[in-house]
């Protein structure tokens, strides 16, 4: 994508801005009053709570001294608790700490016990990981849980005719017993190009054989920001008739037509209510899983899909939610250690790594999609926030973390030049990323 196509895609939204910085605040926040309420209750005082930078636009101090503020930069946010020299907790002020007795000094990020300051630090992270747990069992709350059997609840528009109905309970297909969705899955993996297959359902009591749609349709269900899909104008509902003029009745036929292409455009034959056009497309190089567990490039042109029906739900337990938040985020972490050691053996491109405009436009296409794709994304943002914190690089968490463990193994922090030149490398460590990631939103494909 070009520079100037870039820049006019934000001029012309403002909300692609304005979801970003609503995304940012929310997990600024969580993030940084992890870091005050820990603080708080390990007897460290906070001075300053602040969401954004620079002139501050509304302020009030509460009963414990505390300033809560909103600053004109919404891009980040602090907590500046008594005795620190700045923000960041670097370093303390020498001439505030002097001043300070002996039981205040206790109070202070500096003066406080290693404990204290270590739970501090690390409950920034923690509670961006908390945010992404709850965020996610409260999204299936709110979605619900498929049924054990496979029951229809709706069934999506599609080109053609078929027999399945909102209320089926799908016993088998082409054949094959589908008693839960796992064997649904295995099912719609072995059934013939065709658009459709015989059914035996249950309906109404009373079990009868009809004629329903492949599982598994060219169907789009999803766009990836920043992806051939969405270049080319594809939309959420449209079906994907043909490429190239070859009929694909299955959303595998898309993906095997895209894989042994090799990046070659293909032209595209699709279904949007009710009318067809045709659209061209060149597929573009993507992370995709390996045999091996891992990651390797691969073509994509950024769309995905999953049943032909909207599954009937119930209401899960709290146990069932909170298991599903913790696995979701814990796949987030995975996932990213599996991207970075990718990159490091060569495997997939650095071009994987997103700045600030690749964000922003991630952003704003969920927050156009809707408030549930929106809120998924913030707690997926969260988890990464929090993860890049824990990295040991100074200026972030991790390496404050670092300095705490050095200090509890040596019975001493570090010296200060030490600190200083850890803390000089580690400012231009993070800014080369932030550059890095802004020349990939600008250059990469």
């Amino acid at each position: 994508m070009e520079i100037p196509a870039i820049l006019a895609g934000l001029a012309d939204t403002g909300g692609t801005v304005l979801a970003f910085i609503v995304a940012l605040s929310i997990i600024v926040a969580v993030h940084e009053y992890g870091h005050y309420i820990v603080g708080r209750w390990s007897g460290i005082h906070a001075e300053v709570f602040s969401i954004g930078f620079g002139p501050v636009l509304w302020s009030r101090v509460d009963r414990r001294g505390t300033r809560w503020q909103v600053a004109a930069l919404p891009f980040g946010g602090y907590v500046k608790f008594l005795g620190d020299a700045n923000a960041a907790s670097a370093g303390a002020d020498e001439g505030t700490m002097a001043r300070l007795s002996d039981e205040e000094r206790r109070h202070t990020m500096h003066g406080a016990p290693l404990w204290a300051r270590a739970a501090t630090v690390f409950a920034g992270p923690l509670f961006n990981f908390i945010l992404s747990i709850i965020v996610f069992g409260a999204l299936l709350f709110a979605s619900g849980v498929a049924t054990d059997t496979p029951e229809v609840a709706s069934v999506k528009p599609l080109p053609y005719q078929h027999d399945l109905r909102p209320g089926d309970r799908i016993l088998a297909v082409a054949g094959q017993e589908t008693p839960d969705y796992s064997a649904l899955g295995d099912v719609a993996e072995t059934l013939p190009p065709e658009e459709t297959v015989d059914y035996r359902v249950m309906r109404d009591g009373r079990e009868i054989s009809i004629a329903g749609p492949t599982l598994m349709p060219p169907l789009i269900l999803g766009i990836q920001p920043r992806s051939a899909a969405q270049d080319a104008g594809l939309e959420i509902g449209d079906v994907i008739l043909a490429m190239n003029g070859e009929p694909t009745p299955r959303f595998s036929d898309l993906q095997e037509v895209v894989r042994e292409g090799k990046g070659a455009p293909v032209t595209l034959t699709v279904w949007r209510d009710g009318e067809t056009f045709e659209t061209t497309l060149s597929p573009r190089e993507r992370p995709v899983e390996a045999a091996d567990g891992g990651l390797e490039t691969g073509y994509l042109i950024g769309i995905s899909s999953t049943f032909v029906f909207e599954p009937a739900t119930r209401s899960p337990g709290l146990g069932e939610a909170a298991t599903v938040g913790v696995a979701q985020t814990w796949g987030i972490i995975r996932g990213t250690f599996t991207g970075i050691s990718s990159m490091v053996a060569g495997r997939i491109s650095t071009c994987n790594i997103n700045g600030p405009v690749g964000i922003a436009q991630a952003t704003g296409q969920a927050a156009e999609e809707g408030l549930t794709p929106f809120i998924w994304l913030v707690a997926a943002l969260s988890t990464a926030i929090g993860l890049l914190n824990l990295f040991p690089i100074p200026v972030l968490d991790g390496g404050h973390l670092v300095f705490h463990a050095y200090e509890w193994a040596f019975g001493k922090p570090p010296p200060d030049r030490v600190m200083n030149t850890a803390m000089a490398v580690g400012l231009a460590l993070v800014l080369s990323l932030m550059v890095f990631g802004l020349t990939n939103d600008l250059f990469c494909p």
